[in-house]
């Protein structure tokens, strides 16, 4: 999330450009889309969190179930990507990817991820922190009906985070995929396929608030169960 102040600095020309003025560092943002008490919250954090996902459901938010996910491999080095949270629960959250890509072999090797779900336009954020563990096989093929036909043939056609030459590459494999399962009813999932779930151990709510003194509230599990604590912003 941006700083808190009076908002960008600049213009817009006759012809609808914006301002080459317009500087990073003069960019900012007023926050003053609500507040977050301790007393607005739900009883656990995936009832907190199954409450903003439904607001930002309903504010028609794009992509609300977006989250970006936070990895590490065993040298240490982070990477980032953005995913589709497909299950909240008070296990976790889930995500489906091809296990062998590189996020699947970061979990892999140090078990345990980090995920936000950004909601700009609520000036809301949520961090999950945890250990994660793979979705069962019943759970996976049951996720795996629901997706349409297309994404399935391009789960089986897509070799994810190998270099290929050239587009057209994927399309031959996708072509060849296609003609593997044209008198197919029901794909079966490829066995390189599956969900990944982050069992939280730290859930942070965050709210923006006028003059950078942002609400940050933060579910922690302990050996006794959870805490809720506030986190200077």
């Amino acid at each position: 999330m941006t700083e808190s102040g009076d908002g960008a600095v600049g213009g817009v020309d006759d012809a609808g450009s914006v301002d080459v003025a317009v500087r990073l560092p003069a960019m900012r943002v007023a926050y003053n889309a609500g507040s977050l008490d301790e007393a607005d919250l739900a009883p656990t954090w995936h009832e907190q969190l199954q409450a903003w996902l439904d607001e930002a459901i309903a504010q028609s938010l794009p992509e609300p179930n977006a989250m970006v996910l936070a990895t590490a491999d065993a040298h240490g080095f982070p990477s980032s990507r953005t995913v589709l949270c497909k299950g909240l629960d008070e296990r976790g959250i889930v995500f489906y990817t091809n296990y062998t890509s590189a996020k699947s072999h970061d979990l892999t090797v140090t078990r345990y991820a980090s995920a936000t779900f950004p909601w700009y336009p609520l000036q809301r954020q949520v961090h999950v922190r945890g250990e994660v563990e793979k979705v069962d096989v019943a759970e996976t093929a049951a996720y795996w009906a629901s997706r349409p036909r297309g994404s399935q043939l391009g789960a089986w056609a897509s070799p994810q985070s190998k270099f290929v030459d050239g587009r057209r590459d994927l399309d031959t494999a996708l072509s060849a995929i296609e003609r593997r399962f044209r008198d197919v009813e029901k794909i079966p999932v490829p066995p390189h396929w599956g969900g990944w779930r982050i069992r939280p151990d730290v859930v942070e709510f965050w709210q923006g608030r006028q003059d950078r003194m942002h609400d940050r509230l933060r579910f922690v599990c302990t050996d006794d169960g959870w805490t809720v604590r506030r986190v200077a912003p």
